[in-house]
């Protein structure tokens, strides 16, 4: 069972600032002596407008995330999850980066958890699936339980540290509280996939190009952005990271992809060697470009042993 974490410690989350408790003030009586005023007539409400009908084509909305009134102040219990990443808190505890199915990216403190008999020692290791509960009513809330459920093989060698890109691009690409129940059962499917010895660099774009779709920030890449027409596959293209696919010019220092690997990404058919070179090119690009030129440090210790 592998028990290493990612050696880059991200800083302690920050609890949220308190609502504001100031009650609006109270209007103040009249003063004594003056006539009395006649009975204030009661105002009448606007009629609410009704709501505008939804354009033709217009796209169906992203059902939101739990809400922090359901996250914050709440106890959650028995919901899948694996550890991210943690790093030691005080003497005897530790802090928990955690992916759970409902609730997302979530911060936990796990009171004790380093003492040698704790329950917490042997259970919070990586890629393991759990069932956690947790409560509080801060941003860093106190893991009051965590059960291995097994089900899952372990990763190994290479298989290992693919599992440790997924995690870090969890980390840095997701915000906390944010639920992605899809995205989550694709990363269950995913440590499978890897633990089964399938082809890495097949399943790893196959979820990098999930979580960009998961996140809202994944381009069409099936539509020329120009002409508006469908890439072509004989054609060369290269893809804005904001907009989407159009044909590459002389100039462009983006990476050239053809249109075929665009239609295969879309079609998740990494078979051709081609899709799968120009593809790993492609999804390089657009993952720096997302997280803002922030470095993964797995990512390149994985393209100096293998070139993924």
């Amino acid at each position: 069972m592998p028990t290493a974490t990612l050696a880059d410690a991200a800083a302690a989350p920050q609890a949220p600032p308190e609502a504001d408790g100031v009650a609006p003030r109270a209007a103040t009586a009249g003063q004594g002596g003056a006539a009395p005023a006649p009975p204030p007539v009661a105002p009448v409400a606007p009629a609410t407008p009704a709501p505008a009908p939804a354009a033709a084509g217009a796209p169906a909305k992203r059902s939101r995330a739990p809400s922090r009134e359901r996250t914050f102040g709440t106890k959650v219990a028995g919901q899948p999850a694996f550890v991210l990443h943690s790093y030691p808190y005080k003497e005897t505890s530790l802090i928990i980066d955690m992916f759970t199915r409902d609730y997302g990216r979530v911060a936990l403190i796990a009171k004790g958890a380093k003492r040698p008999h704790s329950q917490l020692r042997g259970v919070l290791q990586t890629f393991q699936p759990l069932s956690s509960s947790w409560s509080g009513k801060s941003e860093l809330r106190t893991l009051t339980e965590a059960e291995w459920v097994g089900g899952m093989l372990p990763l190994e060698k290479t298989a290992l540290l693919c599992g440790f890109y997924l995690n870090e691009l969890l980390v840095k690409l997701l915000a906390r509280d944010d639920a992605h129940p899809a995205l989550f059962d694709h990363y269950v499917a995913t440590l499978n996939q890897l633990a089964h010895n399938e082809p890495a660099t097949i399943v790893l774009r196959k979820f990098e190009r999930a979580l960009l779709k998961e996140t809202g920030v994944a381009a069409d890449l099936t539509r020329c952005t120009v002409s508006r027409e469908r890439v072509r596959a004989e054609l060369l293209y290269v893809v804005d990271p904001e907009r989407g696919a159009r044909p590459e010019r002389a100039a462009d220092s983006w990476p050239r992809v053809s249109g075929k690997t665009l239609l295969d990404m879309e079609n998740e058919d990494y078979q051709d060697p081609a899709t799968q070179a120009q593809s790993k090119q492609l999804m390089r690009f657009l993952l720096a470009h997302h997280l803002g030129g922030a470095p993964l440090n797995t990512r390149q210790i994985l393209l100096d042993l293998m070139q993924l």
